[in-house]
């Protein structure tokens, strides 16, 4: 076991690249009243994720945008559509599914930029607003349901869509399930619930049925909570924590290390683990339209777009 006491390294976040002025025209949207405070938005950067050839694809909420960056930080708008685009993950066969909050579970051809609703409700019943997913090794894909809920609402769900198309209910009951990922060997699930300062762990028995789920982690301080979660070949956790920075925690959930922004005002909301060795965590500013990187300790682990 490690050293609950351990002193907690720093690690400098740097920027990558920003979002082109071209694509930037501040304004109030549906999506920023409630969400942003009435604030004029440019963008909501989210949904981080590799594709094969190194390429970052990113979504923008408030204005349905979604984004491939090059290696080289250059970004390309792939499509806008109506919608708010919250999670994005990439098959092995190279489809882009995305989270979307007000269209349910939409299927992007990165080829044609033709996109479409793939999930728009479950079991006749409309989403709350889904926020984010993750695959696992087999291809069964995992979603946050998360709307509004809260501490005083805690009806946000998770579900699992088996590779075989079958939808099942996991959890019904989380205050606000946001980023969610897989241990390495997929035994276990964790979920980010940001209301109440929580990562959960979701243990999975042989047959992929819940046992004894549980907080792994509990946080404090910031502004919110944790909102995007990933996993490192260790079993180590990285974690948004808004307002704080993004924390790694060991196997045995303890924190490690923390990405720090300084002195810049930044919201990194979301990450995904990138570059030659994938030890790079390249995180979304959600507040000023960038992406930051972090050169962190411990590779993450290998996604299922890449196998």
């Amino acid at each position: 076991m490690h050293n609950p006491f351990q002193k907690i390294k720093r690690i400098q976040a740097r920027p990558f690249t920003s979002l082109p002025a071209k694509f930037r025209k501040k304004r109030r949207t549906t999506w920023s009243d409630p969400n942003r405070g009435g604030a004029q938005v440019d963008s909501f950067l989210e949904g981080p994720s590799f594709d094969r050839d190194g390429n970052l694809w990113c979504v923008d909420i408030p204005f349905g945008r979604v984004f491939r960056i090059d290696p080289k930080g250059e970004w390309e708008l792939v499509v806008q559509y109506d919608g708010w685009p919250n999670g994005l993950k990439i098959h092995k066969g190279g489809w882009i599914f995305i989270a979307d909050y007000k269209r349910g579970l939409m299927l992007l051809d990165p080829k044609s930029a033709k996109i479409e609703t793939y999930l728009p409700t479950a079991f006749s019943e409309g989403f709350k607003g889904l926020n984010d997913l993750h695959f696992a090794d087999n291809g069964d894909l995992y979603f946050t349901d998360q709307g509004q809920t809260g501490i005083a609402d805690p009806t946000g769900r998770v579900y699992r869509l088996r590779a075989n198309g079958e939808l099942q209910r996991l959890v019904d009951n989380a205050p606000s399930p946001n980023g969610i990922t897989l241990n390495k060997t997929n035994t276990h699930v964790y979920v980010a619930i940001t209301r109440s300062q929580q990562i959960w762990r979701l243990p999975l028995m042989a047959g992929g049925t819940l046992s004894k789920t549980g907080v792994a982690i509990q946080l404090s301080g910031g502004h919110a909570g944790p909102d995007g979660i990933e996993a490192d070949e260790e079993d180590g956790l990285a974690v948004c924590h808004l307002g704080v920075g993004v924390w790694r925690f060991d196997s045995n959930c303890l924190p490690t290390h923390l990405v720090d922004a300084g002195k810049t005002h930044r919201l990194m909301t979301n990450i995904a683990y990138g570059g030659a060795k994938r030890s790079v965590l390249h995180i979304t500013d959600s507040l000023n339209g960038e992406i930051v990187t972090a050169e962190m300790p411990v590779p993450g682990k290998k996604m299922f777009a890449h196998r």
